[in-house]
């Protein structure tokens, strides 16, 4: 691996970090340091750095195993990458409904099931966990791995219409986007409502396809130039007045004005101007950056790098930590020390977990094998195993698997009047 791949790949983990730092400070209840995060002084917020650098991992991820391994074992990687995240959906579901049910025991007031909408699971538990299962009962705070899932099975669809050419590929996830205008695409997330997901994947694919694009190397990244640079801030502060901070419209006209833009600023549709502001926004960023991607090998970066390496299991993690900074605030309350004890509390343990997951991937209790690592690996969600080296042990060679190799015959020893070791002389 190259220093310029290496580079990109700590910047893709640490932006990933940055990412799931925010999505965590943002999900904390009531949580006052939400006003002076990114999210605020923006049309794009950390969803859209998350889903962008998803699909650019994607294509670094799969690209290589439908390559070598042709439609089918791509595909099959791809899919069992969705069963990875439809469990953590499942699992990061229950374990709020735990911690809501222990929250409820231990302080009684005020009912956590109810600030977290999921009332009618445990008023209707057999109804809601098959629309649970189903993926038709998504309540607000459960809704990005859903959509997550569904925009990753049309990998496999964008892959083979490259393989008839770039500009089908490129065309597909745009026509899905003006098809969910045009003809109202969506999925429910209620059983008796009209709700719908708050991430609609047909909107969201299309800039988790623009982050595989950059990925597949289908779109260059522009050169840092001045005259583009200057363009795309100045579009990063005319846009501050149309994020959701309220307080940067002062005056009536830019009220209205932000009020006819709404459908361009949807957030759960993907408006295209969220779109536009978060590219302006991420050549600015790696302008600035140009040439200085080698601290992200320091040891100041290496937690938040480490966090992006591990990105579902630590955000499931960040999920479970939000909910809880919001009952640390019921009890000590929202002065400096409820504040430091959430957001700094909250971000140290997400780094430590993310550290103890890359400690728990390396595999520290294996034992050194002198003749070089077996063919044979482990597979599964916990398996460091890449998506191409799938396979069940019987469809290894014989050959290659010392576990199938026929146990070698005694070989009788003529004695002599000495010994003499192999190797030794």
């Amino acid at each position: 691996m190259n220093s310029q791949t290496s580079t990109r790949n700590l910047q893709l983990d640490f932006f990933r970090g940055v990412a799931l730092l925010i999505i965590f400070i943002n999900h904390v209840p009531g949580n006052e340091l939400l006003l002076y995060t990114p999210s605020r002084f923006g049309l794009s917020d950390a969803a859209e750095i998350f889903v962008f650098l998803s699909g650019y991992a994607a294509a670094l991820a799969y690209g290589k195993s439908f390559e070598s391994r042709g439609l089918a074992l791509g595909s099959a990687s791809v899919l069992y990458r969705c069963v990875q995240i439809y469990a953590a959906h499942l699992g990061i579901f229950f374990l709020l409904a735990v911690i809501c049910v222990l929250g409820n025991a231990a302080f009684g007031s005020p009912d956590y099931i109810d600030r977290l909408n999921i009332r009618f699971f445990f008023d209707h538990t057999e109804e809601a966990l098959l629309g649970l299962i189903g993926l038709r009962y998504v309540p607000n705070y459960f809704d990005i791995l859903p959509m997550y899932l569904v925009v990753m099975l049309g990998i496999p669809v964008v892959w083979a219409l490259s393989r008839i050419g770039v500009w089908l590929a490129l065309a597909f996830p745009v026509a899905l986007y003006l098809g969910m205008w045009m003809f109202g695409l969506e999925f429910g997330a209620e059983l008796h409502g009209d709700r719908p997901w708050f991430f609609n994947p047909f909107g969201w694919q299309l800039i988790f396809f623009t982050g595989f694009a950059f990925g597949r190397g289908w779109f260059r990244p522009p050169v840092p130039k001045p005259w583009l640079l200057a363009l795309c801030g100045g579009f990063v502060l005319v846009s501050l007045p149309f994020g959701p901070e309220p307080a940067l419209r002062p005056t009536e006209w830019l009220m209205r004005l932000h009020a006819e833009l709404r459908p361009w600023l949807d957030k759960t549709q993907f408006g295209l101007l969220r779109g536009v502001h978060f590219l302006a926004l991420a050549y600015v960023t790696t302008s600035l950056l140009k040439d200085r991607g080698h601290w992200l090998a320091g040891r100041t970066a290496r937690p938040i790098v480490r966090m992006g390496g591990q990105s579902l299991p630590v955000f499931a993690v960040a999920m479970a930590l939000s909910y809880i900074g919001g009952m640390v605030f019921d009890r000590l309350g929202h002065g400096f020390l409820g504040l430091s004890v959430v957001n700094i509390g909250g971000c140290a343990a997400l780094m430590a977990s993310a550290g103890l997951m890359t400690w728990l991937k390396s595999r520290p209790w294996r034992v050194p094998n002198d003749a070089g690592p077996s063919k044979v690996q482990a597979t599964g969600i916990g398996s460091d195993a890449q998506p191409e080296e799938f396979r069940p042990i019987f469809l290894v060679a014989r050959t290659g698997n010392p576990v199938l190799q026929p146990i070698p015959k005694a070989v009788p020893v003529r004695r002599t009047g000495h010994w003499r070791g192999r190797g030794c002389g």
